[in-house]
């Protein structure tokens, strides 16, 4: 009886976790291609910084802090808004807290780090720009 009474919530969950997951790969891929075309919009301005003496580290400092920027701030409006949020799924969580500390930390910890990973395959790309190369191409 317990197993027939929840199942309607059990699936509204599995259906909101299905979503939550595809949102969340989504935002991922978007990330990564927004970083990349921005890091190969950049290619002549990277290359005129490593010619210029730009080390490996300043060019990956620069992408990333590029890259990161937005991610950061839509990971904060997203905590608060999702503060707000939780009303409405207090009544489809069970076990814990609408606000469980250790939830939006946790989140937000792999929301961070997910963006950093996506920031950080066309960063290493750019520090691999020959600028003599890509400077002939202009």
């Amino acid at each position: 009886m317990v197993a027939t009474a929840l199942s309607q919530h059990r699936f509204n969950m599995l259906l909101f976790l299905a979503l939550a997951t595809l949102a969340f790969l989504l935002a991922a891929l978007g990330i990564y291609s927004v970083v990349t075309y921005n890091v190969r919009s950049r290619i002549p301005e990277i290359s005129i910084r490593m010619a210029l003496g730009a080390q490996v580290g300043d060019v990956l400092r620069l992408v990333l802090t590029d890259g990161m920027r937005p991610a950061l701030a839509g990971v904060g409006v997203g905590g608060i808004t999702a503060l707000y949020l939780t009303r409405l799924l207090s009544k489809m969580i069970y076990g814990i807290g609408p606000t469980d500390p250790i939830t939006f930390v946790a989140v937000r910890l792999l929301l961070t780090t997910v963006a950093g990973a996506a920031c950080l395959l066309p960063a290493w790309r750019a520090t691999r720009v020959d600028p003599i190369l890509s400077l002939r191409d202009e």
